[in-house]
């Protein structure tokens, strides 16, 4: 039998530094600057203490108001748009199906993480709550605002799943209970299941227990950075930010035994200077152990002590979308593909005939995340343009159309053949 494999001639999709891959000697974040005293810790949101009015809409002109968990929370426009709280549309698809609602205070995330817009180096260019986060506004509104919609829709929501977003700040924990305990005192979890995407650096076993106990019904970890080394450099002691790699998979294992099979997992952003063996090789060990993995594709966000880096070459980018799909999808393992010296796949391993019919299908290429209502390998989170621009998709929201597997065949070096 013939393996697929990528054709050496096939058209490269290069970053600046004329890779197909982003190395990692490239993708170092910048120092963060010094904050002013009085920016520190939400200082002008707290001093000016303007009170909120209902739905705040991110406005870089005026005032942010005094705003805070868990009676506000703040949700992706597109989950705004969807909820019907704002105008608009996306392309090509119709907004989202997950409300991802964002835990938020004045003092903002206490974490500084280089690739993430909402990181504590920013707060003497701009208050926490007109931060941009995947590529996006997020407006922020009453909790119970949104139950309410949400509630009164009941099995008409067009939402498959919500999902709460800690960030790493002291009362965090208490208010994702908080949060939580809303959303189930009025909407059942057959309706609308609950993920939680969780802050481990603030919690301990039984935090994660009484999540569990309380209704949720995923628990996501964000590793975001493939190995130990990345993850000290982007989100650890590198840029003077608490978490670590040891903590993230203590409460992570706690997850396992705790929400048990497919019910937990991880985030994982390709393209910080990991090779394609490494991110599959954690892929690898997620599937082992019972876990989910759900992949971003690094993209330079404005603001971000990143955002002077390429985003991830998109042939990178489908190599590893192909290979996570048929590790936790089709029972295909790592140690069955083939890897150059740099750590590119050259091999998946398969007969030709399956892996053309994994591509046809487009679903390896769509967003990844916690399952929706449709099929398990079809994620409620689609997050629409969270890692790329529409001009230039990495993720797609909705399924991808025959031009759009060309191009995927293209960035692949598989091109279809026919007799």
């Amino acid at each position: 039998m013939s393996c697929l494999k990528p054709e050496n001639n096939a058209p490269a999709d290069t970053s600046p530094h004329g890779l197909d891959f982003n190395p990692v000697d490239v993708m170092q974040p910048r120092n963060p600057g010094q904050t002013p005293k009085a920016y520190k810790n939400g200082g002008r949101v707290k001093s000016n203490d303007v009170a909120p009015k209902g739905m705040y809409v991110p406005n870089y002109n005026i005032l942010t108001p005094n705003m805070r968990s868990p009676e506000y929370v703040q949700m992706s426009t597109a989950a705004a748009i969807t909820l019907g709280i704002m105008g608009g549309k996306m392309y090509r698809c119709s907004c989202t199906r997950c409300l991802n609602l964002l835990l938020t205070y004045p003092e903002g995330c206490r974490a500084n993480c280089a690739y993430c817009g909402l990181a504590r180096h920013r707060e003497s260019e701009r208050d926490y709550a007109d931060r941009n986060f995947i590529r996006v506004d997020w407006p922020a509104v009453p909790i119970d605002q949104a139950v309410d919609i949400v509630a009164a829709d009941g099995e008409n929501t067009p939402f498959h799943r919500m999902c709460i977003s800690m960030i790493t700040h002291p009362n965090s924990d208490q208010d994702t209970v908080t949060v939580l305990k809303k959303w189930t005192d009025r909407i059942a979890p057959e309706t609308v299941p609950v993920s939680i995407l969780s802050n481990p650096t603030t919690m301990e076993r039984a935090d994660v227990e009484q999540l569990h106990d309380l209704g949720a019904d995923i628990f996501t970890v964000a590793l975001d950075a493939v190995t130990p080394d990345i993850f000290d450099r982007t989100r650890g002691s590198g840029v003077q930010s608490p978490h670590s790699w040891k903590k993230y998979w203590e409460i992570m294992n706690d997850a396992r035994d705790i929400f048990g099979h497919d019910k937990f997992g991880a985030h994982i952003i390709i393209g910080m200077g990991e090779t394609e063996y490494e991110a599959l090789s954690l892929v690898q060990q997620l599937t082992d152990i019972g876990g989910q993995s759900h992949m971003f594709c690094f993209f330079p966000e404005k603001g971000s002590l990143m955002d002077h880096l390429p985003a991830t070459p998109r042939d990178q980018w489908r190599r590893v979308q192909l290979g996570r799909y048929l590790i936790h999808f089709c029972g295909q393992r790592i140690d069955h593909m083939t890897f150059d010296e740099q750590g590119r796949v050259i091999d998946f391993g398969l007969p030709k005939s399956e892996v053309d019919t994994i591509i046809d299908a487009g679903i390896a290429f769509r967003t990844s995340g916690c399952p929706g209502k449709f099929r398990d390998d079809v994620s409620a989170c689609d997050r629409p343009y969270g890692d790329s621009p529409p001009s230039d998709i990495a993720s797609y929201p909705f399924q991808p159309n025959k031009k759009d597997i060309r191009k995927f065949r293209r960035q692949l070096g598989m091109p279809k053949h026919t007799n």
